[in-house]
């Protein structure tokens, strides 16, 4: 290539090392360390990202574990690309020690082992050592361009060859090229042949490529009629319904924007770790949507679907609850706690301070949201507890405890009947979360009896601490109401007269009944003290479907329930007068 003048090819040499080392190497390695540092003080926002379209429902368990591992891969892609650009660097620095070393190397040897004379030892030893220079540079170069291209492409989700073949296809560039390449060839003086026909080829392939793009569009929009006509709907269309949803008007969206510090993720992902530590199940993921046909600032709560409680609070101002009686003097615009209908204040930021001393409960808006979202979930948790998380219940116990888990399902009872047992239990605000003992006592009756209903009152006598722990008063003590022995008997024998768990009362008992426990209820809750009504344990199950909605503070206990060693103060003592005669059905 350099027809045996050395200096020709030392030349050669100096400028592909000066385009390699000063040029390719040097800005490679700097674009590297450049994008190693941006991609790693990028992990955490990303990782909070994904973590955040988790717990929004936007993404599974699947998907989040698979961007997480995309993510990992770049990371570790570009921090090694950072560290190969050091070893092209390397390459290039030694290619200039070795044509050095080399150059000496074969003077030292021309003039002490073969006798030449320093010039004839140069002009050989040079050319040599320039020939083996110029071979070792031109791969070193072409690894160093391809370091700098793939340090410098764009991240897409398509390959380097995908992305490579779709840029140098370009028709756009392909003619521009190659118009330039045929000017060239015109000027006087330059090889008209290589040029001219160069730049001709790469003309015509433009052109070809060209009407090879437009011919695809043209029969895809001729076909495209047809495609839709003849596409069919699958069951891909159809889309499957949350569990739990929260739909937001598009005033409330900078609360879910944690980019601008909205607060509402982190407080439905507080609500769903909560949940799930307390009832004993893992809370399905509740997903937040903006709803444009909601006003701007209200939000609906969904379970399966269906609206079941909302509300609407204000951006940027507080909600002072007022957990007294009294009303105390505070600006602000009058509205009620969603969660639980207390009168409350839309205020100022900076009234905050004053509320809290006059006594005020004062959250922000996305808490005022998530606390009703925890408070609705919490009363509607037997619905969200089916088959498949009965059965990952059951695997976790198996974990630990195999022998008792495969003891019970399915040779003694199926799946769906456990299942309808804890949600009997989460619908009366009982935890699974021991779950050991519930399955414990499942097997020791599940030989006899099948019914749900029966299983769940035989099973709660297990689990009388667990059940009375949150309805002790600060004393320790449990405070009840009882029913008087003739209303009692008066209970058990209507029940017994019908055979089954309906009870028949004449309307003005069940009134009066209903009307004394409201008004001894609101006395105890007054005082500061949670309230239970105890019965017999055949009458508690009838008992506490009759309360549920009628007087919703009161829980229903029965006497098996109570621990022996438990203080009980007897509050006060339903009674009342009835007739069997002319009754009717609760």
């Amino acid at each position: 290539m350099i027809a045996g003048n050395y200096v020709v090819g030392f030349i050669i040499f100096m400028i592909l090392m000066i385009i390699n080392f000063i040029v390719v190497t040097k800005g490679a390695g700097r674009v590297s360390e450049v994008i190693a540092r941006f991609t790693l003080d990028a992990m955490p926002g990303k990782q909070m990202a994904i973590d955040a379209d988790l717990n929004a429902g936007i993404i599974d368990q699947e998907d989040a574990k698979k961007r997480r591992e995309e993510l990992s891969q770049e990371s570790d892609f570009y921090g090694s690309m950072d560290g190969a650009s050091k070893f092209v660097r390397g390459d290039a620095i030694a290619g200039i020690l070795i044509l050095i070393i080399n150059i000496v190397g074969g003077l030292i040897v021309g003039t002490s082992q073969h006798e030449l004379s320093i010039g004839e030892a140069g002009r050989i030893y040079v050319l040599l050592t320039i020939g083996d220079g110029l071979v070792a540079q031109i791969p070193s170069l072409l690894l160093s361009l391809a370091t700098a291209i793939l340090v410098t492409r764009v991240t897409t989700q398509e390959s380097m060859a995908e992305q490579a073949s779709t840029q140098v296809s370009d028709p756009t560039g392909i003619l521009i090229a190659s118009s330039i390449i045929t000017i060239l060839g015109i000027i006087p003086g330059m090889p008209h042949l290589v040029f001219l026909s160069l730049g001709l080829s790469g003309i015509a392939f433009g052109v070809y490529l060209l009407q090879s793009r437009d011919e695809p569009e043209e029969s895809a929009v001729s076909s495209e009629p047809e495609t839709t006509s003849l596409q069919e709907l699958s069951w891909d269309d159809i889309d499957n319904v949350d569990a739990i949803s929260l739909d937001i008007g598009y005033g409330l969206v900078p609360l879910a924007n944690t980019q601008s510090g909205g607060q509402l993720l982190t407080r439905i992902r507080g609500v769903r770790k909560k949940l799930s530590a307390e009832l004993g199940f893992l809370m399905p993921a509740i997903r937040i949507r903006d709803n444009l046909d909601l006003p701007p600032e209200q939000y609906q709560i969904l379970l399966h679907g269906l609206v079941r409680g909302g509300g609407s609070v204000r951006v940027g101002k507080l909600l002072a609850i007022n957990g007294s009686q009294t009303a105390i003097p505070l600006e602000g615009e009058p509205t009620k706690d969603p969660a639980f209908g207390l009168d409350a204040l839309w205020i100022d930021p900076n009234s905050a301070e004053l509320a809290k001393s006059l006594g005020f409960t004062v959250v922000d808006a996305p808490t005022t949201i998530a606390t009703h979202v925890n408070s609705l979930v919490r009363e509607n948790a037997h619905e969200l507890l089916g088959q498949d998380e009965t059965q990952q219940l059951l695997d976790k116990v198996a974990a630990k405890y195999p022998k008792l888990v495969s003891s019970l399902v399915p040779d003694l009872l199926p799946l769906a009947t456990v299942a309808q047992v804890l949600q009997n239990l989460l619908e009366e605000q009982v935890p699974v979360k021991d779950m050991r003992n519930i399955i414990d006592a499942l097997t020791l009756h599940a030989r006899d009896i099948s019914n749900p209903g029966e299983l769940t009152s035989l099973i709660r006598p297990r689990l009388g601490r667990q059940i009375v722990q949150p309805l002790l008063d600060e004393s320790g003590s449990l405070n009840v109401i009882t029913l008087a022995p003739d209303l009692e008997r008066l209970l058990e024998s209507s029940k017994a007269a019908s055979g089954g768990d309906q009870i028949t009362l004449e309307p003005t008992l069940a009134q009066n009944m209903i009307n004394n426990l409201s008004e001894e209820v609101e006395k105890i809750l007054n005082g500061g003290s949670p309230v239970s009504l105890v019965v017999s344990p055949t009458l508690r199950p009838w008992m506490s479907r009759f309360t549920r909605m009628r007087v919703p503070d009161l829980h229903v206990l029965s006497y098996g329930e109570i621990p022996d060693d438990l203080s009980i103060q007897v509050r006060s003592s339903i009674g009342g007068e009835a007739k069997i005669d002319n009754q009717s059905e609760i």
